[in-house]
């Protein structure tokens, strides 16, 4: 028998009360507006599959489990493969179980299923076989190459442009804000110059990140050098975001690709990858650690809310391996004892330690 306070709804009822809660929570800050789109889409998703009309608490294991499946195999229009649309990808597989999950998290606490059933399923992605190039970091190279690309004028171009449609200040920050500080891409459009500050010296950015979490990052001095560079360059406006179009709008998710793209036609050849604002952020992470920066540093720079996070964005490095082992702590030689210009001399050899392990004079 049901108990009596489970309430039989059906999947697309839970489903739009769902998206109402997660979209509340979005206008509150308690999730991000991205995150929130990307719940709300896969929990629509799930209700279509599902059957909207089927009660959700009827629901098993073994449906999720086809649920699952039928999503996997659904056609992903955004990647193209020789002869038709590629299926779902791995990542895509596990954010949309991980939406689902959510959901029927949810639904346990408020009374609309008896039993979660997503410990049951057992239906998961597939373990990438590597990371995908343009997540991977960037070596010291080709960072180093971006960053000296978005630093140095851009050639003139075949038309004057007016001043307010110069963006070469604002493409250098932009890049050496993803590349030194990793930021989210959605938390770098949302930067506001009044986010920026001052104290004793140091310029500060107030991140508002996921969750409604916010964190101050100091800025490295050539990277504040480069926000006021483009403080002083952008135009009047009545709009206080930090990035903004030549037509003086906010700049989009998008359009912060689009920078890095053009910036990376400038980058020698040899030094050239493509890589998104998320590799980017891969990049802060990986050379951070591999520069031997505390890994708690680390993850408050990147926002994290746990170390085990911080462990996926460490990414391998050509050669790190090599250079372990050649450096290798128990086959070291012994540094000799350095001698300190305020220390006696020492004694003779005949006085050097007696048999108790002391030293003349000690007790």
């Amino acid at each position: 028998m049901r108990p009596g306070e489970v309430n039989r709804l059906t999947v697309e009822e839970a489903a739009d009360r769902y998206v109402e809660l997660v979209r509340a929570k979005t206008v509150t800050g308690a999730l991000s507006a991205a995150t929130g789109e990307v719940y709300a889409r896969d929990v629509a998703t799930f209700a279509r599959l599902a059957d909207p009309a089927r009660i959700l608490d009827d629901l098993s294991g073994e449906d999720v489990d086809a649920i699952l499946l039928a999503f996997a195999r659904k056609p992903d229009e955004r990647r193209q493969v020789s002869g038709g649309e590629a299926a779902q990808s791995a990542s895509s597989q596990a954010r949309f179980r991980r939406s689902v999950s959510a959901m029927f998290k949810h639904a346990a606490l408020a009374g609309w299923v008896q039993l979660n059933p997503m410990p049951a399923a057992t239906v998961v992605a597939r373990e990438r076989g590597g990371l995908r190039p343009e997540r991977r970091a960037l070596t010291k190279e080709q960072a180093e190459g971006l960053i000296g690309a978005a630093r140095s004028p851009a050639a003139a171009p075949d038309r004057p442009r007016r001043r307010d449609q110069r963006t070469d200040l604002r493409d250098a920050l932009i890049v050496l804000l993803l590349t030194t500080l990793g930021p989210r891409v959605s938390e770098l459009v949302r930067a506001n110059v009044e986010d920026f500050y001052t104290n004793d010296g140091v310029r500060y950015w107030r991140i508002f990140g996921k969750g409604g979490r916010t964190r101050d990052v100091p800025l490295p001095r050539d990277v504040a050098a480069a926000l006021t560079a483009h403080l002083e360059a952008r135009p009047a406006t009545p709009d206080k975001a930090l990035l903004l179009s030549w037509r003086g709008k906010r700049l989009a998710r998008g359009d912060v690709q689009a920078v890095i793209d053009r910036i990376q036609e400038r980058v020698d050849p040899d030094n050239r990858r493509t890589v998104t604002p998320h590799g980017l952020r891969h990049t802060t992470a990986t050379h951070l650690l591999a520069d031997g920066t505390d890994m708690d540093a680390v993850r408050r720079v990147l926002g994290h809310s746990d170390l085990s996070t911080l462990g996926r964005y460490r990414d391998e490095l050509p050669g790190e391996l090599e250079v372990a082992m050649r450096a290798h702590p128990l086959l070291r030689t012994p540094r000799p004892p350095s001698i300190s210009l305020n220390s006696p001399p020492d004694p003779a050899p005949d006085t050097a330690a007696h048999d108790d392990g002391f030293l003349p004079g000690q007790s």
